[in-house]
This record gives structure tokens, C-alpha cells and sequence, in this order.
């Protein structure tokens, strides 16, 4: 492009040439040559949350005399349409871009000055106006909160209860079928159906649990703290305010911290909860790999689940079907760890008054909080919801399990029913009929003692 595409900006370092139709200023600009990374820009939750800090900011200052109303107006509305992503092309800054994340900051408060300007007529500063009372030291850490709050409140957490919802369904509905339960992925005692998706849902409900619990700390927000946490440069009830808007604004019942100084110089709260997000993937891998287990075959697999047929699983061997979602969603968790590993190494990086890797904890904890609500809508609509049963495999396995004879034990000993077991597994027999050879009870008492459907209530 030619320089009649280009505007000059003037900035504190000088001039400079920004594309003439951008809404972004000289820092921005800066940050674009500076960072040719990695392509990858902030989330789209995360500039929402840049939005709404200047729509709340704008409040707080007008409310306390401190910005002329209409310019509080023109900020507000300006905020606005970036909540609502009217202009997210106007955000390119790299993730991989100074820690604090000043960068996007002034991409903001540039973006948001320009579109404010238009509306009222007259300039309105980056810094002086629409950065008011702030710096990117609180603003930044306030949005990875606020960001990670949307997405658990509204996303992920009524993701989690529509599973545990279909889970339950589908525990009910096969309550009365037996199965050969397994340990070491080798035959074990009987359970039902409903008792292994019991364990599922059990899971689910906890991560749930442990992901609500870390909220009431991931509450907390550092606005008001500024550059070192002493609040420097803002007004002494800055922070209370804002708190009380945001919250109003968001509907979610955000806090004031016990410490601006621990708020700015640490990410603790962002790395629990991914934590939180890693143990729930850890169990959604786990119930991804019994289904997947429950589902090989047709024939040289376990073969007690047929789980929807999606979509031809092979370019060569014709009427193959994979258990794909599954497969996505343990992708997803892989994914979810690899995230966490990321918060924390960036969760040391805590200097003195800054954690100075804010950007990618963003970019990771914000990501995993997506992809994990969006696993787990698919791992409900197209795996659990529908999956059916293969009983007759089942009670073809269920009949021939050796294991059975561990409801001899407490009557004929661990010793003799390891031989039993041994002379069932060596003639192709059942244990009823070699218990009956090898001991005194009768056939009334063996099948008494065997029965699958008693042996899964130890009670």
C-alpha cells in the first residue's frame, strides 16, 4: 500500500504511520510491528471483558465527578459495541506480546477513544479518558477474571448440568442390565449399568463442584489497584465502585480483594481454576475411554455399547465406524492439561508487584473454559444420549465370568476357589458346574450364591 493509505499517529516515542481506516492508534501500531509472533490474537471473551472494564470505568469516574458526562456517554456506548464484537477486527495484537498485557490495553483504550470521538464530536484521549483511574497492571488481571467468570457462569457449568442430567437419564434407564465389571481391564465382579454411569455422573458433579467452589475466589478483581497495588493515579473509592457496576452490568457478584497487591503481582485464582478445569478433563478422558472400550468390536472387541454411527471411520476399509467423539473430546482434555501446564509456569512468573505472562494465561485458561463447554455439549448429544446396549454380548460374558467365584469365598475358602477357577478356565466350563464337581453345595445354593443381579448390592 502506498502512504496515502497510511495516517500519522503521534505517540509519547514519536511518530508514526497506522493504516488510514484503522480505529487503533500509535501503540497498537507499535505492538503489531513489535509482535509478528504467532497470528494468534486475544479471545474474543477476553476483548468483551476489555469492553466491559471501559464501559464500568466510565461509570465509576462519571459517578464520582471526576469525567464530563457526555464524554462518559460516548466511552460507554463506545464499550458497548465492543462487548457486543461489533469490532473485533480493530483487536490484532499477538497473545505473545508484553506480559502485562499493556498492549491490548491501549488497543482498547485507542479503539474505544476513536469510536467514542466519533460519537460525540470532539477528541477523547486513550489514556486520559477512556483509560481513566486505570492502568493495564489492574485492567488486565480484571479481565482474565471477569473473562473466566462469563465463560464458567453462563458456559461451562450449565454444559456440565445438562450432563449430568442426560447421564442420570441413561443410568435409569439401564438400571436392571448386569455386566461384567473390570480391573486392570481383566474380568472382575458383576455391576450394573447404572452403577458405572452412576460413577460418571459422580465425577461430572464433583468437577462441577470444585470448578463452583474456586469462583468465589476467581471473584475477585485487582481494579482499583493500579500500577503496584497502592492505587496510585485512581480515586479512593474507585475500586468499590467499579466492583458494584460490573457486577450490576454482568449480573455476577464480583468483590473487592483482600489484597491489590496479591491481585496484581499473582495469578493464583486463574491457576486453580484451571487446575480445576484439568481435573475435569482428566475425568472426561476417563469416561471417554470406557466408552470407547465398552464400544470395540463389533467382533474382536468388548462390544457391550454400539455408540451413533457419525460418520465412515476409515479411506480404505470400507463399513468401518469409529467411536470419534470420544476420540475429540479425550483430544480436547490433551488439549485442556497442555493449557494448564502453560497457567502455570506463567503463574510463577509473578515479579515483585506484576505477573508479567498475563496474555497467555488469557489465552489458555479462556480456551480450555471454551473447548471444554463445547466437549462436553458433544460428549452428551452424540455419545451418551444415544448409545444402545448389546445385552445378549453381555450375558454371553456375564454367564462365562470365572470371577463369579469370589461370592464362594466366605464358604469354600480363597484356595479352593482359585482351583475351581482354574478348572473352569482350562475346560471351557462354567463355575457352576465345576463348583458343583469340586465342593458340597447343590445346585438351589450355587445358583443362589451366583447370581449376577444379587453379587452388585454388597449389601
Amino acid at each position: 500500500m502506498s502512504n496515502k493509505d497510511y495516517r500519522k499517529e503521534l505517540d509519547s516515542m514519536g511518530e508514526l504511520l497506522v493504516p488510514k481506516n484503522a480505529l487503533w492508534g500509535a501503540q497498537t501500531q507499535r505492538a503489531i510491528e513489535n509482535f509478528p509472533i504467532s497470528g494468534i490474537k486475544m479471545p474474543r471473551q477476553f476483548i468483551s471483558a476489555l469492553g466491559l472494564v471501559k464501559w464500568a470505568a466510565a461509570s465509576a469516574n462519571e459517578n464520582l465527578g471526576l469525567l464530563e458526562n457526555d464524554v462518559a456517554k460516548a466511552i460507554q456506548d463506545a464499550s458497548q459495541e465492543v462487548i457486543e464484537g461489533k469490532h473485533d477486527e480493530q483487536f490484532p495484537v499477538d497473545v505473545f506480546q508484553t506480559g502485562s498485557g499493556t498492549s491490548s490495553n491501549m488497543n482498547a483504550n485507542e479503539v474505544i477513544g476513536n469510536l467514542a470521538a466519533k460519537i460525540l464530536g470532539k477528541k477523547v484521549h486513550p489514556n486520559d479518558d477512556v483509560n481513566m483511574g486505570q492502568s493495564s497492571n489492574d485492567v488486565v488481571p480484571t479481565c482474565i477474571h471477569i473473562a473466566a467468570m462469563i465463560g464458567l457462569q453462563d458456559n461451562l457449568l450449565p454444559a456440565l448440568t445438562k450432563l449430568i442430567e442426560e447421564l442420570q437419564i441413561k443410568a435409569n434407564a439401564l438400571e436392571g442390565i448386569v455386566k461384567t465389571g473390570r480391573t486392570h481391564l481383566m474380568d472382575a465382579m458383576p455391576i450394573t449399568m447404572a452403577q458405572e454411569i452412576g460413577g460418571w455422573k459422580s465425577q461430572i458433579s464433583h468437577a462441577s463442584d470444585r470448578i463452583t467452589d474456586s469462583m468465589s475466589r476467581l471473584s475477585d478483581l485487582a481494579q482499583g489497584g493500579t500500577a503496584v497495588g497502592t492505587g496510585i493515579n485512581t480515586h479512593k473509592d474507585f475500586g468499590k465502585m467499579f466492583v458494584n457496576i460490573i457486577s450490576k452490568k454482568t449480573k455476577i457478584n464480583f468483590q473487592v480483594p483482600s489484597s491489590y497487591f496479591e491481585s496484581l503481582a499473582s495469578q493464583d485464582a486463574a491457576v486453580e481454576i484451571s487446575g480445576q478445569l484439568k481435573v475435569l478433563a482428566i475425568s472426561l478422558i476417563k469416561i471417554s475411554n470406557d466408552l470407547r472400550w465398552m464400544n470395540s468390536g463389533p467382533l474382536a472387541g468388548i462390544g457391550e455399547i454400539k455408540l451413533p454411527e457419525l460418520q465412515p471411520g476409515s479411506s480404505i476399509m470400507p463399513g468401518k465406524v469409529n467411536p470419534v467423539i470420544p476420540e475429540a473430546v479425550a483430544m480436547v482434555c490433551a488439549q485442556v492439561i497442555g493449557n494448564d501446564a502453560a497457567i502455570a509456569i506463567a503463574g510463577q512468573s509473578g515479579n515483585f508487584q506484576l505477573n508479567v505472562m498475563l496474555p497467555v494465561v488469557a489465552y489458555n485458561l479462556l480456551q480450555s473454559i471454551e473447548i471444554l463447554t463445547n466437549a462436553s455439549d458433544v460428549l452428551k448429544e452424540k455419545a451418551i444420549k444415544d448409545f444402545t446396549v448389546d445385552e445378549s454380548n453381555i450375558k454371553k460374558t456375564l454367564n462365562q465370568n470365572p470371577i463369579l467365584v469370589t461370592a464362594l469365598n466366605s464358604v469354600i475358602g480363597y484356595e479352593l476357589g482359585a482351583k475351581i477357577v482354574k478348572t473352569a478356565y482350562q475346560n471351557d466350563r462354567s463355575i457352576k458346574e465345576v463348583a458343583m464337581e469340586m465342593t458340597d453345595l447343590d445346585e438351589s445354593e450355587l445358583d443362589h450364591l451366583l447370581n449376577p443381579e444379587t453379587l452388585t448390592n454388597a449389601d
